[in-house]
């Protein structure tokens, strides 16, 4: 198992400030944020005197580095969250319905039209389990 890294990334004006907390004296920068993991990997190999892909990094930017911003991205995350929790119920909610359904003798046209989706959709509910 590879050893598992975490790396910080903090805006300083135009650019990002990377560390590796668990490797002291591991610094860099990058002008983006996508850049982050592969000038901490650089970092990381050249200091451990092993290759790039010798190890796992988890890139966690630092949001209170943005300001105001971060408010509004803690918000958009958590939205999304609850929304996949919503998605993952429904989801749930339809299976279980269709399975109810058709086990009462309903066709798969007509659970599809209670159901509000195509005959074809139910039948690949069932299929899938």
């Amino acid at each position: 198992m590879k050893t598992q890294y975490r790396v910080t990334a903090t805006r300083t004006g135009r650019w990002w400030a990377i560390e590796v907390p668990e490797l002291p004296g591991v610094h860099s920068q990058a002008r983006r944020l996508d850049q982050v993991e592969s000038m901490a990997r650089e970092a990381i190999a050249l200091l451990l005197g092993v290759g790039e892909d010798a190890f796992d990094l988890t890139v966690e930017p630092n949001l209170s580095s943005l300001g105001s911003l971060k408010d509004s991205i803690e918000e958009a995350l958590a939205a999304r969250e609850e929304a996949e929790r919503a998605q993952s119920k429904s989801s749930a909610a339809i299976r279980h319905a269709v399975r109810e359904i058709r086990d009462s003798g309903y066709t798969s046209r007509d659970t599809g039209i209670l159901l509000r989706m195509s005959n074809q959709r139910v039948s690949q509910l069932e299929r899938d389990g």
